[in-house]
């Protein structure tokens, strides 16, 4: 069960990590990549962060070069979320290929 302050600090997550990736992408890469959902343990100190990325063929690749740059992305996480939390949770990242279910799903229902 999550509690008010876990919701709350996964809300804050999603939205600050989202900008990052925003800024971080549009300039670097041809991709889109959104976060889907935060999830951050009950001491605070992980955070599983689920990532969209479009198009997938390339999520892998993408997604092993985000786990490559996890410092980087904490610590502009953290400048941007200093004043609302004392210490940053270690960010551990996830494809969220809920999307591609849903289109694989939809592709055999219409055959």
């Amino acid at each position: 069960m999550e509690t008010t302050r876990q919701s709350k600090i996964n809300r804050l997550l999603q939205k600050d990590l989202s900008e990052i990736f925003l800024l971080q992408t549009k300039a670097v890469h041809n991709v889109m990549i959104s976060v889907s959902a935060v999830r951050v343990s009950p001491d605070l100190s992980v955070a599983r962060v689920y990532l969209s990325i479009f198009p997938s063929e390339n999520g892998e690749a993408i997604l092993k070069e985000v786990k490559g740059m996890t410092k980087t992305i904490r610590y502009d996480l953290s400048q941007r979320v200093k004043l609302q939390l004392r210490k940053v949770p270690q960010l551990v990242f996830f494809i969220d290929d809920s999307l591609d279910y849903i289109e694989n799903i939809e592709n055999l229902l219409k055959k």
